[in-house]
């Protein structure tokens, strides 16, 4: 009799630590659960800043204003020894080492000093041929990534910078610089032979052929040579 009721109390334990076990496991998962939808509400709202121009989320109100400038070409950072201005305050700082003459940053391959160790690493994939950065739709390499981000917009036709003036849109932030100059009258670019003054370099280089007698464009029909410089 005694062994029988040892027997009942041992299952009623092993009863009451299952149920234990269940509820304790009830709470683990409920407790698992509730903090996956934090974090998943966490991100929601930290991506909850959208570019109105090209659909980019951001985290944060900040990440978007600086983003934004990207789009209107807001350079609110200048530099008071050349008057280059910048969208965001640590790229000036990073360029006032232009100035200081801080380049502690040297290739031992070629001597080439840079301001920061990023440049220093990018450059040196120039003498190691190194490309780590590949596109997924051609196969192309690049031996750094913002070059990949530009290449990539010819496949997504992407042109998220996009002139004030006249509304044209364009891949790339340098590209949109010089189209503005049509709208400015501004020409960088003399011709030392000449005078002549252009708005961007590629229209000089083409220039300077004219002075040095060079005619690169056949007529396969006629047999004569042309000059081609875009004004």
């Amino acid at each position: 009799m005694l062994d029988q009721t040892e027997e009942q109390t041992g299952l009623m334990e092993e009863i009451e630590e299952s149920e234990e076990q269940k509820h304790h496991h009830v709470k683990t998962t409920e407790k698992t659960h509730s903090q996956t939808e934090r974090v998943s509400l966490l991100r929601r709202d930290q991506k909850s800043f959208t570019c109105t121009q090209c659909g980019k989320s951001l985290s944060s109100k900040k990440s978007l204003k600086k983003h934004t400038r990207i789009h209107t070409g807001e350079k609110p950072f200048t530099c008071d020894q050349c008057g280059n201005s910048f969208t965001q305050s640590s790229t000036l700082k990073n360029h006032m080492r232009i100035h200081t003459g801080n380049k502690s940053n040297t290739c031992d391959q070629c001597g080439k000093s840079f301001t920061q160790s990023t440049s220093l690493k990018n450059h040196m994939r120039i003498h190691t041929g190194e490309k780590p950065f590949t596109c997924d739709q051609c196969g192309k390499s690049f031996t750094v990534s913002t070059t990949l981000k530009n290449h990539m917009r010819i496949h997504t036709r992407e042109k998220p910078f996009k002139c004030d003036q006249c509304g044209k849109s364009f891949t790339q932030s340098a590209t949109l610089k010089m189209h503005r100059r049509i709208h400015t009258g501004e020409k960088l670019h003399e011709c030392d032979q000449c005078g002549k003054t252009f708005s961007c370099a590629s229209n000089l280089r083409s220039h300077l052929k004219v002075h040095s007698k060079e005619k690169p464009h056949s007529c396969f029909c006629v047999e004569r040579v042309f000059h081609i410089c875009r004004v």
